[in-house]
């Protein structure tokens, strides 16, 4: 999609032109919300775009999507949300980002809400029951607490063995940070292994995270869930080759970009299930008659080429668990 053809990153609502908020659309109108960049989540876009299709709507036919990327700007959140309400789009696409969804629900109880979320949707208190959700939330879970301990546990197969794994989380979603933390210091606690915790939500604050490895003394590295972390992907994947560290990363994205390995929920078919759910609402289905699906796809995903280049000898067991191996 062309980039004029985005909405681009919300600065403010005050920032949109008074006329373009004063027309009364043609058609429904869905605000999807991310907090990546337009061009690094294109195919997120994409995906949502497939599973509207899946249910009859088309982007410029018969739908309208606004897409709103801002590329790590958590804060702009209630002001978008509330600009979106003020305004009565038809549904509010929140497909990757709690902190995206838990800010509609706060900003709305009537405009439906389609949520893709790692943590359990009951908890955070966007439905009452996931066959059930009963209010104007619903979407898709997609695990995050069991990926997490799977994918250190993946980490822990790399030969040598890691003596020593730092973690990186992203602070400006405390969310997703503090279960990923919870989850990797219980499973280093159970076999007495040292981990180090960096945070970073710029990239000058990556750089930074990268050059402490050093220091640190880390053999591996665990990077948590994050919709900035994969808008930087390319820059996590450089920094790693630089430092040669093994990455453990949270989708096959990453390594698509030169990342090591990910573990992971198939985001891009959870964003399409988005999609199919956004386009039943339009036809009149009710949040609250949609139970949350909950992702049935995992991917574990291997660049052979970055191992090589970085001298890693991956253990036959990994090799073959694999789902893909990027050659």
């Amino acid at each position: 999609m062309r980039r004029r053809d985005f909405i681009g990153i919300v600065s403010s609502a005050a920032a949109w032109p008074l006329a373009a908020r004063a027309q009364q659309p043609a058609m429904p109108v869905i605000g999807f919300i991310t907090l990546g960049s337009s061009d690094a989540s294109a195919g997120w876009a994409a995906a949502f775009r497939q599973g509207l299709g899946e249910s009859g709507y088309a982007e410029g036919q018969n739908v309208t999507i606004e897409y709103h990327w801002l590329e790590g700007r958590y804060d702009v959140l209630p002001t978008l949300m509330a600009d979106l309400v003020r305004r009565r789009v038809a549904v509010i696409a929140t497909p990757v980002t709690t902190a995206a969804a838990l800010a509609a629900k706060a900003a709305t109880n009537t405009i439906p809400i389609i949520f893709g979320v790692g943590e359990d949707p009951v908890k955070l208190g966007l439905v009452a029951s996931l066959a059930r959700p009963g209010g104007n939330a619903t979407g898709i879970n997609f695990f995050l607490q069991e990926i997490v301990a799977k994918r250190f546990e993946i980490l822990l197969q790399l030969q040598p063995k890691p003596g020593r794994i730092s973690v990186l989380l992203n602070p400006a979603d405390p969310m997703v940070a503090e279960t990923t933390l919870r989850e990797v210091q219980e499973a280093a606690r159970a076999i007495a292994l040292p981990i180090n915790i960096l945070k970073a939500s710029t990239s000058s604050e990556i750089d930074a995270a990268f050059a402490a490895l050093v220091s640190e003394r880390a053999d591996a590295l665990f990077v948590a869930s994050s919709n900035y972390f994969h808008s930087r992907r390319v820059q996590l994947a450089v920094l790693a080759a630089r430092y040669r560290i093994p990455v453990i990363l949270p989708q096959r994205d990453f390594v698509e970009a030169g990342g090591l390995m990910s573990y992971g929920t198939d985001i891009t078919d959870s964003i399409r299930q988005v999609g199919i759910y956004a386009g039943k609402v339009l036809k009149g289905t009710k949040p609250a008659d949609l139970p949350v699906a909950q992702s049935t796809k995992f991917e574990f995903v291997i660049n052979l080429q970055t191992a090589r280049s970085l001298g890693i000898d991956l253990p036959a067991t990994l090799l073959t668990r694999a789902d893909k191996v990027i050659e």
